[in-house]
């Protein structure tokens, strides 16, 4: 292929999903410079004929090409390709002299039998003036592998060829996460563990009023600095054994098997689960997640008797006894006007249980976050009304550039809700509803420069929980 220099714009496209972070041009199809014309007319016409011979596939004239450069960090992460109509996906390298230690490679995976992608079997490396094409179906599961060069851009042309769209099989359903009532524990635990600002009455009605206000709040120095020391060490020594969560398409992260859990960890997720701190999450948010906390018709009853005997000048009721769900507003983290009842999977059919039961109820797990590490959006993510909690460790010198941090959507759009980054000792709640979803962002390369800081630390840890009333 002869070298030409044809210039073309690229825009940094955002992902409501999370999988992808590149630089995209236009559709090349509505390019008018020779060589594209060239290129577009010999790929739609004579090649596609050839392929639509060779495939068995009777492709369609429509046109889908575009331009994509990666750079230093930039990733696509697992995802099938599946969109109506696309048949044959094809990549154009156009690639400097590469390598595999630079990254980009086009990672093809294998699929378990419920056809989720299970493990990488095959790794292309980009080539100068290589095409490579392969087809789009229900399980053609791939990634493009984080470039990490500093100098050199994965350029290349894709694309896909349309025809007849494939039958899907049945979506899969993961089994449920089980969901626990809080564990019987007294308050003398919160006095043990966190921080005595955080207990104080008056304090928790001006956390309230804020994150009815905000639908999200971070709570900094939430431990006592001699607990969370301790649970710092506990994560440092090295004694927790973890397992890998996936499939890909979904996530990929570490959870700690809580049986290998050392006893200063493990009191920590007692903590969460505790009777207790459910009645404290009731005081911080005006949820009902312990039966002492006022319930909606509660604050309807109050406020009829309070009518009946206030003179007209009497002041706005206190935040103490309030109990309406968090308001949405602009900066809130969802729409509770729109509720979706499209589904009827059995995730659906766990909400409505839940829903009947009115018991509120906790899940958790502990997390290790690490290069390579993110949780995406899929078509099977649940959106539905919960608050969630997270507490991070050992996240010093961790900057947003690395990623790690926790994206609230607004579902259907890409323009982010919240952004939750990794603070140490810092508890993060954020209340969400049916609109509203999220991800972990996609942890880069560039994380590695915490290690020149903290030589010890890969990373950083986090107590993830989810409360429901």
């Amino acid at each position: 292929m002869k070298s030409i220099t044809i210039y073309i714009s690229f825009s940094r496209i955002p992902c409501s999903a999370g999988f992808l972070s590149t630089s995209l041009s236009d559709d090349l199809k509505k390019r008018k410079e020779p060589h594209i014309c060239a290129l577009r007319k010999i790929l739609f016409e004579d090649f596609r004929a050839w392929l639509s011979d060779i495939s068995k596939i009777d492709l369609e004239s429509t046109i889908d090409m575009s331009c994509a450069k990666y750079e230093f960090s930039d990733a696509l992460l697992c995802h099938d390709d599946e969109l109506e109509g696309r048949r044959i996906a094809f990549i154009l390298y156009l690639v400097p002299s590469w390598d595999r230690s630079l990254g980009g490679t086009l990672d093809l995976y294998s699929v378990d039998e419920h056809f989720q992608p299970k493990q990488i079997v095959k790794s292309l490396i980009p080539s100068w003036n290589t095409l490579v094409f392969f087809e789009v179906s229900p399980v053609s599961f791939h990634q493009v592998s984080e470039v990490l060069s500093e100098e050199k851009s994965r350029l290349s042309i894709s694309g896909w060829f349309h025809g007849p769209s494939l039958t899907r099989p049945p979506n899969y359903f993961e089994p449920l996460i089980p969901r626990s009532p809080h564990i019987p524990q007294d308050h003398e635990i919160l006095y043990d563990w966190i921080n005595p600002t955080y207990l104080d009455m008056d304090y928790q009605i001006q956390i309230q009023e804020e994150f009815e206000e905000r639908s999200e709040i971070l709570l900094k120095e939430f431990l006592k600095p001699e607990k969370f020391a301790e649970v710092c060490e506990a994560l440092e020594k090295g004694d927790v054994k973890w397992s890998s969560q996936g499939p890909p398409n979904k996530r990929f992260y570490e959870k700690a098997e809580e049986s290998t859990l050392p006893d200063t960890l493990k009191d920590c997720m007692a903590l969460f689960r505790s009777e207790a701190l459910f009645l404290l999450l009731s005081n911080f948010t005006g949820l009902k997640l312990h039966f002492l906390a006022p319930s909606e018709e509660d604050e309807v009853e109050d406020t009829k008797e309070g009518e009946a005997a206030s003179a007209p000048d009497s002041t706005e009721e206190g935040t103490s006894c309030s109990s309406c769900e968090p308001k949405s507003n602009q900066e809130a983290t969802g729409n509770n006007s729109q509720q979706s009842s499209e589904q009827t999977d059995p995730e659906s059919a766990e909400n409505e249980a839940q829903k009947e039961s009115s018991v509120p109820t906790c899940q958790g797990e502990l997390r290790q976050w690490k290069t390579g590490h993110y949780t995406l959006i899929h078509d099977n993510s649940k959106t539905e009304f919960a608050l969630d909690l997270l507490l991070y460790c050992g996240c010093e010198g961790w900057e947003p550039e690395y990623g790690g941090f926790t994206s609230y959507i607004a579902k259907g759009e890409d323009e982010e809700l919240l952004t939750v980054n990794p603070e140490n000792n810092s508890l993060a709640l954020v209340y969400r509803d049916r609109e509203t979803l999220k991800f972990v962002k996609h942890i880069n390369h560039r994380s590695l420069e915490q290690k020149k800081t903290f030589p010890n630390r890969t990373g950083f840890w986090a107590f993830s929980f989810v409360y429901y009333e």
